[in-house]
């Protein structure tokens, strides 16, 4: 065979049809729904005409990223169950949504959340900060994507490098946004949830009636034995594990809620059990605040609410998101469990050979050519996954160029067809930006990653959105300290421990002297949010006599109901060709 088609040996085929399939038909649906996307509204926020039923869908579809999708699993198999927290959250952050922020948002009415930031404080400047942010915020979360391509292609094709399959799957989504913008991907999304959930589901069902209920498998790690009136079950006889290899942790620190993730920082600077028990509370309560606040801060997620009809829409969608996505998180660490029982070899691994690929490599343990299927349909929702999330993002970071950059800062005068074309190129840019990224991560884990893009989030546009929204005293230099202030500090501390971690700034003798800092540092969330807030609260305290002077009707619009009239599309008083 020709060394050019040598990654082709070894290949299952019908992990290769599944994969196939689904990035045909996402191809297909991609271009079909382009040619209904006439209009700059169409691309930017699908002609706000989308369903509660198709944006909850599409909404679910897009946050179930390869994070949720593969991460997740990947994360409980290495980590043990310190790692829930990371499902638990990623699904709680929807109730913030819900309570405080999607019905306002959707009120205010506007293309992206540098609309809204401009809108609420009159400053074509702040919507210049807000833009940064969606792309810092985007770029970090487009990173573990990547790295999900980049390890599902070289599962597929057991002779390509992790590099190549990042440069065709970035490739193929790219091409898919630059042609439909948002209503285009919107079908696509919607569709990906539910190939998502059939294809983490089905397996782990089969594999639960095969070698042992999530109890028994459970069970074989702690030593506890599930029982009916005092007798052991007789699934518990089933469950062969096969040996832990040097590099898994330990039953012991891996079944426990203070394991291999929160305590890492304190292992490493030699303390104790009970010493490292602050330091595992500290990781875990910012763990959460970052997952939970970050959720309510994603630009790519948020930007969902203008393509419903009107803010109750919004807050329906939301608690139809809450559902769908709870039901998804139930599957993932099923795997992990199971993983580390069947599969425990993958600890010796890193990057995409290591835990990441769980997910796709557990189902062959069913055996057979059903075995095959199982994983070409786990392999299918990896694709679904990621390609679902980055579509997104790219849509979000795009539309950030392209109409607030190009379309009110740089051509005010743009009119809607040189906004699209500009949507294009942008697009197209910035995928080969994230693809750069993207190849450079291999040694990070996914759930690692999109938790560092939370904590961004959590910092700067949670802070901004929930104290807009609710504190009429709000000023655009309070908003912007605080914003640049808790959102510059969570992105240096994030890049500093990914520059730490991929071994390009060797910090390990300063970490292990100082596991606090360590901590503060991976994350940040604990510390940067209330910054964030605080400075948003003095500075607007020091400025107060610059409210703006409208902002009684600005808060009536934002939460009086659409009964009332008050209800207004924000960018229709901005039109391309007025100015401002």
């Amino acid at each position: 065979m020709p060394t050019s088609l040598a990654f082709l040996n070894g290949v299952d085929p019908w992990i290769f049809a599944f994969s196939f399939i689904t990035v045909a038909v996402t191809i297909w649906m991609g271009f079909r729904s382009a040619k209904t996307s006439k209009t700059a509204s169409d691309f930017f926020v699908a002609g706000r005409s989308v369903s509660v039923g198709w944006n909850a869908s599409a909404i679910s579809g897009e946050y179930l990223s390869a994070a949720s999708f593969m991460g997740v699993a990947g994360m409980v198999m290495s980590s043990g169950y310190d790692a829930l927290w990371y499902p638990v959250c990623y699904a709680c952050g929807y109730l913030f949504l819900l309570l405080f922020i999607a019905g306002p948002l959707r009120r205010f009415g506007a293309y992206t959340i540098p609309d809204f930031a401009e809108g609420r404080y009159d400053s074509p400047l702040f919507r210049k900060i807000a833009v940064c942010f969606v792309l810092f915020i985007g770029f970090f979360y487009t990173m573990p994507q990547m790295k999900g391509a980049g390890t599902v292609l070289a599962y597929i094709f057991p002779g390509m490098p992790y590099w190549g399959g990042v440069v065709l799957v970035g490739a193929v989504i790219t091409l898919n946004v630059a042609l439909g913008g948002m209503k285009g991907i919107t079908l696509v999304q919607a569709v990906q949830y539910w190939i998502k959930l059939f294809a983490i589901s089905v397996p782990v069902f089969v594999l639960m009636s095969v070698h042992g209920f999530y109890g028994a498998q459970l069970g074989a790690n702690d030593g506890r034995v599930p029982s009916v009136a005092g007798e052991p079950a007789p699934i518990v006889q089933t469950i062969e594990r096969k040996p832990l290899v040097e590099k898994a942790p330990a039953d012991s620190p891996w079944i426990s809620p203070f394991g291999p993730l929160t305590t890492k920082a304190a292992k490493a600077a030699g303390l104790s059990a009970e010493q490292s028990k602050p330091y595992s509370l500290l990781y875990t309560y910012s763990l959460i605040i970052a997952l939970v606040c970050g959720t309510a801060g994603l630009p790519h997620i948020l930007v969902r609410f203008y393509t419903n009809p009107d803010g109750v829409a919004a807050k329906r969608t939301t608690m139809w998101v809450m559902i769908l996505i709870g039901i998804f998180y139930v599957f993932p660490p099923v795997f992990g469990v199971i993983g580390r029982n069947l599969l425990p070899d993958l600890y010796a691994a890193t990057g995409a050979k290591g835990t990441d690929k769980i997910v796709l490599e557990l189902p062959r343990a069913v055996g057979g050519v059903w075995g095959s299927i199982l994983s070409g349909i786990t392999c299918a929702g990896a694709f679904a996954a990621f390609m679902s999330t980055f579509s997104g993002l790219l849509v979000s970071m795009t539309g950030a160029l392209a109409h607030d950059v190009y379309g009110r800062m740089l051509r005010p005068n743009a009119t809607p067809a040189q906004r699209m074309r500009m949507f294009k190129i942008a697009a197209v840019v910035i995928g080969g930006v994230a693809i750069m990224l993207g190849t450079q991560v291999e040694q990070l884990q996914i759930n690692f990653m999109v938790g560092q893009a939370f904590a961004i989030a959590a910092a700067s546009y949670f802070p901004l959105l929930f104290m807009s929204v609710w504190w009429r005293g709000m000023t655009m230099v309070g908003a912007a300290t605080g914003m640049l202030g808790g959102g510059l500090a969570a992105l240096a501390c994030t890049t500093i421990t990914n520059l730490s971690d991929l071994k390009m700034v060797d910090l390990a003798a300063f970490w292990k002297a100082n596991p606090l800092l360590r901590i503060l540092c991976e994350q940040p969330a604990i510390w940067t949010v209330p910054l964030a807030i605080g400075l948003m609260i003095v500075v607007s305290k020091f400025t107060a006599a610059k409210v703006p002077a409208d902002i009684r009707m600005k808060m009536l619009v934002l939460h009086a109901p659409e009964k009332l009239g008050l209800k207004q599309e924000y960018i229709q008083e901005h039109q391309a060709g007025t100015g401002h």
